[in-house]
């Protein structure tokens, strides 16, 4: 089958595409899906560069956003049948190698596709929108009437958060470039921060907000503590592991929490459900083939991106 692999780490270069990597057979529990789409996200450009060593050393096959269908199904498995058009985030963070033609999963981390949408649309969903789900839904658990500040607003992540927290009954501020601001408010966002031109600490000085979702890194996490009402929450996806943030949070009397996102299938069928009702879509900036894989990798690498890249496979 055709693969992207890659035998050493380093920048796109090191992406190569293969016409003869070995198909997988599905083992108990597991199908086999003829991958249609993948999609492209940060953490992939930090493991393939080995700055986050994840996978170990190479080679191997980066990707975990997949849509496909299914074409071989182990005989325990009845969740699914030969045919049926599904999406999922399977193993992360352990190799799933959905960046191939071919991918085996295990049936209770897919779902079925949303309905109506395009296999590169359902395919930039499940990361993006299971971190969303952890954060705001289960961690933060948003309520109506609760006031939400989503930095990166205009991103992958960023861009599925502003819908979840609107379809949850929260007033959404976001940061993000005025070059996003028409998309974000078409999206629902009611409060818009030029993060080059204005400062969102003084802006929301004096209205706090209930609930942060940090997406960006570079300090905001830290900054971010000051315009939290006392007994907030601040959800961070990007430092996960810090040792200081909790003790900040202490003194500044909110909460910190650290998000991280897993194979759900119960959260997947969850955003199928707000896919179908008309309540959340993913926004692609640029669908890419396959063998341009890495050209994806350089558009993400170089930042700005509004929602999402998909790969058709």
């Amino acid at each position: 089958m055709r693969a992207i692999t890659q035998k050493s780490f380093g920048g796109p270069d090191v992406l190569e595409l293969v016409d003869d990597a070995p198909e997988p057979a599905p083992g108990p529990t597991h199908v086999l899906v003829r991958v249609r789409a993948t999609s492209v996200n940060p953490v992939e450009l930090f493991i393939r560069s080995g700055d986050f060593p994840m996978l170990g050393e190479p080679p191997f096959v980066l990707g975990w956003d997949v849509s496909g269908v299914v074409e071989q199904v182990d005989p325990g498995v009845h969740r699914f049948e030969v045919g049926d058009e599904v999406y999922g985030l399977p193993y992360f963070p352990g190799a799933a190698g959905a960046n191939a033609e071919y991918l085996v999963a295990p049936a209770r981390q897919l779902a079925r596709k949303p309905a109506g949408i395009s296999h590169e649309e359902a395919a930039a969903l499940p990361l993006v929108g299971l971190t969303a789900w952890h954060a705001l839904v289960e961690i933060a658990q948003l309520r109506a009437g609760q006031r939400v500040l989503i930095h990166g607003a205009g991103g992958g992540l960023g861009h599925v958060a502003v819908q979840l927290a609107k379809h949850l009954g929260a007033e959404v501020i976001g940061t993000a470039s005025a070059a996003k601001h028409d998309f974000l408010r078409g999206l629902g966002a009611d409060q818009l921060i030029d993060y080059r031109s204005q400062d969102y600490s003084e802006v929301l000085r004096d209205a706090p907000v209930d609930v942060v979702l940090e997406t960006l890194g570079g300090g905001n996490a830290e900054r971010s503590f000051g315009v939290l009402r006392q007994g907030g929450v601040l959800v961070t996806a990007v430092e996960r592991l810090s040792t200081t943030l909790p003790e900040l949070a202490e003194k500044s009397g909110v909460r910190f929490a650290a998000v991280g996102v897993e194979p759900d299938a119960a959260g997947l069928e969850a955003l199928a459900d707000l896919v179908e009702a008309g309540k959340l879509r993913v926004h692609l900036q640029q669908t890419f083939p396959l063998e341009k894989l890495a050209e994806a990798h350089r558009i993400l690498a170089a930042g700005g991106v509004q929602g999402k890249i998909a790969i058709t496979v």
